[in-house]
């Protein structure tokens, strides 16, 4: 998605849906009524937005949640610049610095975490 179309969404997220074009016109200083219109119908034709006119005015509620978009995002960075690895990811992050310790000590209980499983066969979620 792009970067413009990201922050809409953004925006979008940040509300309680539904939000008006005039709503996401006054939430950012960027853009004018018009872009925002097009970034809009944009998001909506592919997918990420549902639209309904009521009165002069659309309404755009979010059809994809910001942590399922965030999912798909960085699953397709992985794959495409990782080749779904977590250690190349790590080793790309942390070529050039030592994590500190607290940031080791999450990685450890995560990692702990999906080791284990328990009676379901879920791993334990880690804050």
């Amino acid at each position: 998605m792009p970067e413009a179309e990201f922050e809409v969404m953004q925006i979008v997220w940040s509300q309680f849906p539904p939000i008006s074009s005039i709503s996401v016109t006054g939430l950012q200083h960027k853009w004018k009524h018009q872009t925002v219109l097009t970034l809009l119908t944009r998001l909506t034709k592919r997918g990420y937005l549902s639209s309904e006119k009521l009165g002069k005015d659309r309404f755009y509620t979010p059809t994809v949640s910001q942590e399922d978009y965030l999912a798909m995002e960085t699953g397709y960075f992985m794959r495409k610049f990782h080749q779904n690895s977590l250690t190349g990811l790590m080793s790309a992050l942390y070529s050039d610095k030592r994590p500190s310790d607290e940031e080791l000590q999450k990685m450890e209980d995560w990692l702990l975490a999906k080791k284990q499983k328990d009676e379901d066969g879920h791993a334990r979620d880690i804050p």
